[in-house]
């Protein structure tokens, strides 16, 4: 989340330090690198007009270059925050991201657009990206009106989604959606259902976002990401400070090893975790992947996660 406080500071300094060189290292580390961009990136554009939505995020132009610089290959933009400021900002969002080299999806001009994968290279294999969000309906691409890829799960995995997820060539299908609701500790029942129905349609990966904390693992499945950088209030009990970097191997079809860097979010600023700070994780990790029979060690300062075989 690159809008609000971040943005002021790009605003005052565009080179201010947004993440620890530890973090850097990692992130430059990987063959490809992807992001849940929860922003427009505009100077124009008004609110969206919602009636009660409290937050509204958007980021300067310089925000797609920071991305760039900090080796993003693909943002995901199917989330409650790319519309905030409207069509214009949504255009602007994927003009500045274009212009730097970074590859989107989950939203669009079109409802073709919107709905596409994104094919990365990674290493010697290719990877198809798609992005999905389950809210909100309002700001769902149509046939006249640019939007994001909105799939209502209540009713069931939408037909759209298998038959974007059966087009396609490469190694490897990743799939990004923002699903359930924010602040939660664990998926609730919907989006279990949904990740069951991605994997059975074929996806290698799914790696879900929105809780604003990280969540359990289960063969194929990151439920949630957590956070990445932003300027949120932090809350003393589900301690959305505290996240993951997440690195994670595929293989042909299937996911390999799957590590992660404990992070420490502070305000608009991301670290590497202390040691008190990485035991708080792998406990708390440890508890949320034990109904997945999965395993969660700390290993030289990086979290492994091993699944039980599907």
């Amino acid at each position: 989340m690159l809008g609000r406080g971040v943005a002021e500071r790009l605003l005052a300094d565009p080179a201010e330090p947004l993440f620890a060189p530890e973090v850097e290292e990692l992130v430059g580390s990987a063959d490809a690198f992807v992001l849940n961009l929860e922003c427009c990136i505009s100077e124009r554009g008004s609110r969206f007009p919602e009636p009660g939505k409290p937050f509204f995020f958007r980021a300067p132009p310089v925000a797609a270059w920071r991305l760039a610089e900090l080796g993003v290959d693909a943002v995901t933009l199917a989330n409650n925050h790319t519309l905030d400021y409207g069509v214009d900002a949504l255009l602007d969002t994927l003009t500045y991201l274009e212009a730097a080299g970074i590859a989107a999806v989950g939203a669009g001009t079109s409802v073709e657009m919107a709905r596409a994968h994104r094919l990365l290279r990674c290493g010697e294999r290719s990877v198809r990206l798609l992005g999905f969000s389950d809210h909100p309906a309002g700001y769902a691409v149509g046939p006249d009106s640019p939007g994001i890829a909105f799939a209502d799960l209540g009713r069931g995995l939408p037909g759209w989604v298998q038959g974007a997820m059966a087009a396609g060539e490469g190694d490897a299908l990743v799939v990004s959606p923002h699903w359930g609701p924010n602040m939660v500790t664990e998926p609730v029942d919907q989006v279990r259902r949904a990740a069951d129905e991605l994997i059975a349609a074929g996806a290698t990966l799914v790696a879900g976002h929105s809780a604003h904390v990280f969540h359990g693992m289960a063969p194929g499945v990151l439920f949630d990401l957590g956070d990445f950088l932003d300027d949120y209030a932090v809350d003393p009990v589900l301690r959305n400070d505290l996240g993951l970097l997440w690195l994670v191997e595929l293989e042909r079809g299937e996911v390999g090893a799957v590590r992660a860097m404990p992070l420490a979010l502070d305000y608009c600023f991301t670290r590497a975790a202390s040691r008190p700070e990485a035991d708080w994780i792998v406990r708390h990790m440890r508890a949320l992947c034990a109904p997945f029979g999965t395993e969660v060690n700390l290993q030289d300062g990086m979290i492994e996660l091993e699944t039980q075989a599907a």
